[in-house]
């Protein structure tokens, strides 16, 4: 059977972005930088292992941007990518599609 293009498309999509944190991670992101602990403190519903993996994946796709500074403490911050801001789109979209079909209140 052939595969349908769109579709494969669409499954290629989820593959990077389908994850339960990375368009969160983008919307926090779309407010300006932040500092790991900033990001953690937003997310408290996911572990310290989970944030770690999903900022190092979001890293290597290119759609954040890490920059770390030599201090003591050490100090990292995570910044939005013009190829992460092609995502809010699609944030966009869920987000309304939500409010409109998902009861919120449970």
């Amino acid at each position: 059977m052939k595969k349908n293009p769109r579709c494969e498309t669409i499954r290629r999509g989820m593959d990077i972005i389908g994850s339960r944190w990375k368009l969160i991670i983008i919307e926090l992101l779309r407010g300006g930088t932040k500092r790991y602990g900033e990001i953690k403190r937003l997310m408290p519903d996911t572990s310290e292992k989970m944030l770690i993996s999903e900022l190092k994946s979001l890293t290597e796709l290119g759609f954040i941007e890490r920059k770390s500074y030599p201090e003591v403490p050490p100090k990292v911050e995570y910044s939005i990518t013009e190829k992460g801001k092609g995502i809010y789109s699609v944030i966009d979209v869920i987000s309304e599609w939500s409010l409109k079909h998902i009861d919120l209140e449970d």
